[in-house]
Protein backbone atom coordinates (compact mmCIF):
# COMPACT_ATOMS: atom_id res chain seq x y z
CA UNK A 1 0.00 0.00 0.00
CA UNK A 2 1.52 3.53 -0.61
CA UNK A 3 2.12 5.71 1.62
CA UNK A 4 -0.54 8.41 2.99
CA UNK A 5 -0.87 11.88 0.74
CA UNK A 6 -1.85 13.72 4.19
CA UNK A 7 -1.99 12.70 7.93
CA UNK A 8 -5.64 13.96 9.64
CA UNK A 9 -5.37 14.03 13.04
CA UNK A 10 -8.93 12.55 15.05
CA UNK A 11 -10.09 12.57 18.14
CA UNK A 12 -12.54 9.77 19.33
CA UNK A 13 -15.09 10.71 21.89
CA UNK A 14 -15.00 6.81 23.27
CA UNK A 15 -12.72 3.74 23.03
CA UNK A 16 -15.52 1.98 21.47
CA UNK A 17 -15.25 4.49 18.18
CA UNK A 18 -13.26 2.70 15.59
CA UNK A 19 -11.40 5.35 13.28
CA UNK A 20 -12.76 5.45 9.94
CA UNK A 21 -10.87 3.10 7.29
CA UNK A 22 -10.22 2.61 3.70
CA UNK A 23 -12.17 -0.73 2.70
CA UNK A 24 -10.35 -1.63 -0.29
CA UNK A 25 -6.93 -0.30 -1.70
CA UNK A 26 -8.11 2.17 -4.08
CA UNK A 27 -11.12 3.15 -2.29
CA UNK A 28 -10.75 7.37 -2.28
CA UNK A 29 -13.79 7.13 0.24
CA UNK A 30 -13.31 5.92 4.13
CA UNK A 31 -16.47 4.87 6.05
CA UNK A 32 -17.74 6.30 8.92
CA UNK A 33 -19.67 4.31 11.38
CA UNK A 34 -23.16 4.99 13.69
CA UNK A 35 -21.82 5.77 17.53
CA UNK A 36 -25.21 4.95 19.24
CA UNK A 37 -25.84 3.47 22.20
CA UNK A 38 -28.99 2.02 21.00
CA UNK A 39 -30.07 1.01 17.35
CA UNK A 40 -32.35 4.13 15.65
CA UNK A 41 -35.39 3.36 13.37
CA UNK A 42 -35.94 5.79 10.31
CA UNK A 43 -39.47 6.09 9.43
CA UNK A 44 -40.18 6.64 5.45
CA UNK A 45 -38.90 10.69 4.69
CA UNK A 46 -37.78 10.91 7.91
CA UNK A 47 -34.53 12.71 8.41
CA UNK A 48 -32.07 12.07 11.87
CA UNK A 49 -28.86 13.16 12.65
CA UNK A 50 -26.58 10.14 13.82
CA UNK A 51 -23.24 10.54 15.84
CA UNK A 52 -19.52 9.38 14.29
CA UNK A 53 -17.98 9.72 17.91
CA UNK A 54 -15.04 11.49 16.27
CA UNK A 55 -13.81 14.84 15.99
CA UNK A 56 -11.34 15.89 12.82
CA UNK A 57 -8.64 18.22 12.44
CA UNK A 58 -8.47 18.76 8.73
CA UNK A 59 -5.13 20.65 7.95
CA UNK A 60 -6.33 24.10 6.38
CA UNK A 61 -6.67 23.86 2.52
CA UNK A 62 -8.65 20.71 2.69
CA UNK A 63 -12.45 19.64 3.48
CA UNK A 64 -13.84 16.44 4.61
CA UNK A 65 -16.86 15.79 2.24
CA UNK A 66 -19.50 13.55 3.89
CA UNK A 67 -20.99 11.03 1.19
CA UNK A 68 -23.97 8.53 0.70
CA UNK A 69 -22.94 4.77 0.63
CA UNK A 70 -24.19 3.72 -2.88
CA UNK A 71 -25.42 0.10 -1.25
CA UNK A 72 -27.53 1.77 1.59
CA UNK A 73 -28.83 4.33 -0.84
CA UNK A 74 -29.67 2.06 -3.57
CA UNK A 75 -30.89 -0.95 -1.11
CA UNK A 76 -32.76 0.90 1.37
CA UNK A 77 -32.94 4.28 0.01
CA UNK A 78 -31.19 6.13 2.60
CA UNK A 79 -28.79 8.94 1.88
CA UNK A 80 -27.24 11.70 3.37
CA UNK A 81 -29.65 14.62 3.19
CA UNK A 82 -26.92 17.11 2.29
CA UNK A 83 -24.75 15.11 0.32
CA UNK A 84 -22.03 16.15 0.32
CA UNK A 85 -21.77 17.35 3.97
CA UNK A 86 -18.97 19.30 4.26
CA UNK A 87 -16.11 19.28 7.46
CA UNK A 88 -13.97 22.57 6.87
CA UNK A 89 -10.78 22.41 8.27
CA UNK A 90 -11.42 25.11 10.95
CA UNK A 91 -14.18 22.71 12.62
CA UNK A 92 -13.56 21.32 15.96
CA UNK A 93 -16.47 19.67 16.99
CA UNK A 94 -18.35 16.00 16.62
CA UNK A 95 -19.47 14.93 13.20
CA UNK A 96 -22.82 13.89 12.78
CA UNK A 97 -24.29 12.64 9.65
CA UNK A 98 -27.75 14.07 8.35
CA UNK A 99 -29.59 10.55 7.24
CA UNK A 100 -33.18 10.57 5.87
CA UNK A 101 -35.02 7.58 4.28
CA UNK A 102 -36.24 8.07 1.17
CA UNK A 103 -37.24 4.40 1.01
CA UNK A 104 -41.05 2.85 1.67
CA UNK A 105 -39.69 1.10 4.51
CA UNK A 106 -38.31 1.91 7.93
CA UNK A 107 -34.39 1.34 8.43
CA UNK A 108 -32.63 0.50 11.50
CA UNK A 109 -29.47 1.62 12.58
CA UNK A 110 -27.67 -0.21 14.92
CA UNK A 111 -24.46 0.70 17.19
CA UNK A 112 -21.47 0.64 14.91
CA UNK A 113 -23.26 0.10 11.23
CA UNK A 114 -21.03 2.11 8.32
CA UNK A 115 -23.56 5.02 7.24
CA UNK A 116 -21.46 6.89 5.05
CA UNK A 117 -18.18 7.81 3.72
CA UNK A 118 -15.60 10.50 4.10
CA UNK A 119 -13.67 11.66 1.38
CA UNK A 120 -10.78 14.12 1.86
CA UNK A 121 -10.25 16.57 -0.76
CA UNK A 122 -8.21 19.80 -1.87
CA UNK A 123 -9.96 22.87 -1.63
CA UNK A 124 -9.90 25.67 -3.84
CA UNK A 125 -10.91 29.74 -3.18
CA UNK A 126 -11.75 32.21 -5.70
CA UNK A 127 -11.68 35.70 -5.96
CA UNK A 128 -14.79 36.77 -7.12
CA UNK A 129 -15.25 39.93 -9.45
CA UNK A 130 -18.03 41.99 -10.07
CA UNK A 131 -18.32 41.99 -13.66
CA UNK A 132 -20.83 44.20 -16.58
CA UNK A 133 -20.96 41.07 -18.32
CA UNK A 134 -19.53 37.63 -18.96
CA UNK A 135 -18.96 35.75 -22.17
CA UNK A 136 -20.68 34.05 -23.81
CA UNK A 137 -20.34 30.25 -24.69
CA UNK A 138 -21.99 27.54 -27.16
CA UNK A 139 -24.60 26.57 -23.54
CA UNK A 140 -25.33 29.90 -23.10
CA UNK A 141 -28.04 30.18 -20.55
CA UNK A 142 -29.37 26.57 -20.70
CA UNK A 143 -29.95 24.59 -17.86
CA UNK A 144 -32.27 22.10 -15.86
CA UNK A 145 -31.77 19.64 -19.38
CA UNK A 146 -31.29 21.73 -22.23
CA UNK A 147 -28.34 19.37 -23.11
CA UNK A 148 -30.89 16.34 -22.85
CA UNK A 149 -32.03 13.48 -20.72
Amino acid sequence: MAEPDLVVPVYKQSPQVRLPQYETPAASGMDLRAFLREAVCISPLERVRIPTGLVFEIPSGYEGQVRPRSGLAWRQGVTVLNAPGTIDSDYRGPVEIILINLGSEPFTIHPGDRIAQLVIAPVSRAVLREADAVKASVRGEGGFGSTGV
